[in-house]
């Protein structure tokens, strides 16, 4: 029986997240599994990840095949690295200390890279927010600034009309007397 290790959908539509499940590769994609090893989303950033690192090591230890998804997930958790590091050790070609010294450098690095990424996805969503603030303060002054001179032309017409209105009157007058 040929297994592997491959994602289970589920979710709505257009929003999915999976099941990392072993499964008999003749079943269905959403069918019948072994065991399931883990969970991913993809609608998340950074994408959300939980695996059982050392049952996915076990099962692909006795032979089961990742798919190409699972194989990127897997090596991004660090499992491949680690069934890479055991192989060196039962060759003989490291000790257990030197590749447990190895990946525990590879992990240190792997997590330095995701709080950086999640404090620049902070720092951007700031910078966009403080952004989106002074673009709001700048239209609401040009929006000022227009409401004054519309008053101040309506001001400036009333001015006119009350100044044309008093100055007809007194033209009219002396019109009457001659």
């Amino acid at each position: 029986m040929a297994v592997k290790i491959r994602l289970q959908r589920f979710g709505k539509k257009n929003y999915a997240f999976f099941h990392v499940v072993v499964a008999d590769s003749r079943a269905p994609r959403d069918g019948r599994y072994i065991e399931q090893i883990g969970s991913y989303n993809p609608n998340t950033n950074p994408a959300t990840i939980v695996l059982n690192s050392e049952r996915a090591l076990a099962w692909l230890k006795v032979g089961a095949q990742p798919s190409l998804v699972c194989r990127r997930i897997l090596s991004y958790e660090g499992v491949l690295l680690r069934n890479h590091l055991d192989g060196g050790v039962a060759k003989g070609a490291l000790t257990q200390e030197q590749a447990d010294a190895k990946w525990n450098e590879w992990k240190v690095q792997r997590d330095a890279k995701i709080s950086a990424k999640k404090e620049g996805l902070v720092k951007d969503a700031a910078k966009k927010a403080k952004e989106a603030v002074a673009a709001e303060a700048k239209v609401n002054q040009e929006r000022a600034e227009a409401i004054a001179k519309k008053k101040l032309a309506a001001e400036e017409a009333a001015a006119e009309a009350t100044a044309t209105e008093e100055a007809a009157p007194a033209e009219e007058a002396p019109a009457a007397e001659a």
